[in-house]
């Protein structure tokens, strides 16, 4: 697998995203992953408030999330059936505005896919939206994918034998978030940049389709369930 984070100019609010991408990328060959920062396609969306103040960022991460907590160093919050702090809204190289992300962030996805499709006249291409996340007891920031289309994000493995042929009963691989954390490894969290990351030879299977069920884990199995209502923030 090859990763290739792409550096390219300041990206104006409003802007055609599409040509964008295309101008610093004028062609990928077939089965390319390409990932796009969450605040490309904010940004892209219009989904930007000017900063007032701490109060006003409250109040629109509240009315963004479907569930909010507040620790000491930032709201914890569920949106879109993702946990992520803030409801996704963030002020790091906004320029001094928030940026929102989109309520349906897969729809974009699709968007963005189908006119890159167009552009680079390719038939089989992946496209995933990346967003910082914190993982529980973990210090720093990684890449997630808020959104993805072209290729199944999720890798069933129950009942495939392990290297001593016991068979697998409940592993899923998560290939969107690993894919968009690889990435965002290189695409970086400063001033680097680089929004635009290119992925070659990425062991997914592409897809027309996207399923975004399939990525989203009932919350009566899930391992954080049981945490999540201690601190109700899953009733």
């Amino acid at each position: 697998m090859q990763i290739t984070p792409i550096h390219t100019r300041i990206f104006k609010e409003k802007e055609n995203l599409p040509s964008f991408i295309a101008e610093h990328l004028p062609r990928v060959p077939e089965k390319t992953v390409l990932t796009v920062s969450s605040k490309l396609v904010c940004l892209w969306k219009g989904l930007s408030v000017p900063y007032e103040s701490l109060a006003q960022k409250e109040q629109l991460i509240q009315r963004e999330s479907e569930a909010a907590l507040q620790t000491p160093l930032a709201w914890l919050t569920i949106k879109s059936g993702m946990i992520m702090t803030n409801a996704g809204i963030d002020e790091s190289n906004a320029d001094g505005k928030l940026l929102l992300l989109p309520r349906d962030c897969y729809a974009c996805a699709e968007e963005l896919r189908a006119a890159l499709m167009q552009k680079w006249e390719v038939t089989e291409l992946g496209v995933i939206i990346t967003d910082s996340m914190i993982l529980p007891l973990r210090a720093g920031v990684i890449g997630a994918a808020v959104a993805y289309a072209g290729f199944k994000g999720v890798k069933d493995l129950r009942g495939q034998p392990d290297i001593f042929g016991k068979k697998l009963a409940v592993t899923l691989v998560n290939t969107a978030d690993a894919l968009a954390a690889a990435c965002a490894l290189t695409m970086g969290e400063a001033a680097e940049q680089c929004p635009l990351c290119r992925v070659e030879q990425a062991p997914v299977e592409f897809a027309d389709k996207t399923d975004p069920s399939e990525i989203k884990y009932p919350p009566q199995d899930d391992l954080y369930t049981p945490l999540l209502k201690a601190v109700q923030l899953v009733k």
